[in-house]
């Protein structure tokens, strides 16, 4: 997680731009021009567009932006037109200097998890042909499978100077299903998994940032319980999802980042592709409208993150 944090204290910007191209998001327009292109080819007209999409909002945002989240579930329901788009703007956006983050929120018992991170961090080879499938630099796991699914991932974030977030508190509104249960000695489920997350990262903790190669998924949309999970995940970096769309501001998207300021990065998707309807722009110029809602999101937490700092400054004194 080194280079995420350098990639953030450089640009002093701790958001990440989401990609989540479904048929709602993605302007008509980009549509339109695939089907001109491409006349009766379906899949290459949706490759034009998903790709097309992915690559303005990059490219609108790479110098300011430290990285990007694919949400893979969007690029899979177009099928084989949406792998290749999403293989493609992997490529661009590691191209313009950008961390990717794919959002697979994979998991499984040991061997398939070793195909995963293959797939997604590693490399394949056949015979005497190695090839990287989807190139990501981090990846989502879920971690209900325990240690034999998460180690294959672990392994390939040690070899392939990678990372990976485990879910840890999800954003969706029914989390608390499962997440908030209560085991016989009082402690809830995601406690318990923030412990075990401290556990097996420990070994994978950089001397530069103190971070651990292991980070977790932890809401904005539960901002005391990020504090709380901060307290037992010192050294754990988080992906803070919920920012925008899903309701949460800047300063419950700051509560689990570390006293320093560092340690976390927040995601935005909805609210950064679909700007373009706030700051009133046709759809055409949605980049310009991205662009202009991550500078803004920048400047929020940031400030958020300040006041934050200062609040806890005179608190000591």
């Amino acid at each position: 997680m080194d280079r995420l944090q350098l990639r953030i204290d450089e640009m002093e910007n701790p958001t990440c731009l989401g990609i989540d191209p479904s048929p709602e998001v993605v302007p008509d327009f980009l549509f339109q021009k695939g089907k001109e292109l491409y006349k009766k080819d379906i899949n290459c007209a949706l490759e034009y567009a998903i790709y097309e999409f992915g690559r303005r909002l990059i490219n609108s945002t790479a110098d300011i932006v430290p990285a990007v989240k694919p949400q893979l579930a969007f690029y899979e329901s177009y099928g084989t037109a949406g792998m290749k788009a999403l293989e493609k703007t992997m490529l661009y956006a590691q191209d313009r200097g950008m961390l990717v983050v794919a959002d697979a929120k994979r998991g499984d018992i040991g061997s398939t998890c070793e195909a995963y991170a293959r797939a997604f961090l590693g490399e394949t080879t056949i015979a005497d042909l190695k090839f990287r499938a989807f190139p990501a630099d981090i990846i989502t796991v879920q971690p209900y499978t325990g240690w034999d699914g998460i180690k294959p991932f672990l392994d390939a974030v040690c070899e392939y100077k990678a990372g990976i977030f485990l879910l840890c508190r999800t954003s969706n509104p029914s989390a608390k299903d499962l997440q908030d249960l209560e085991l016989s000695d009082g402690r809830a489920v995601v406690q318990i998994l923030a412990e075990l997350i401290t556990k097996w990262g420990q070994s994978s903790v950089s001397e530069k940032y103190i971070l651990s190669a292991l980070g977790a998924v932890v809401a904005a949309t539960y901002p005391e319980e990020a504090r709380r999970l901060r307290a037992i995940m010192p050294h754990t970096f988080f992906l803070v999802p919920g920012y925008g769309a899903q309701g949460a501001g800047a300063a419950d998207a700051v509560a689990g980042f570390r006293a320093d300021g560092s340690g976390a990065i927040v995601s935005a998707s909805r609210s950064i592709a679909t700007a373009y309807k706030k700051f009133d722009y046709p759809p055409e110029k949605f980049e310009q409208a991205a662009r202009a809602e991550t500078i803004e999101m920048r400047e929020k937490l940031n400030k958020a993150l300040n006041h934050r700092q200062t609040k806890e400054e005179k608190w000591q004194v």
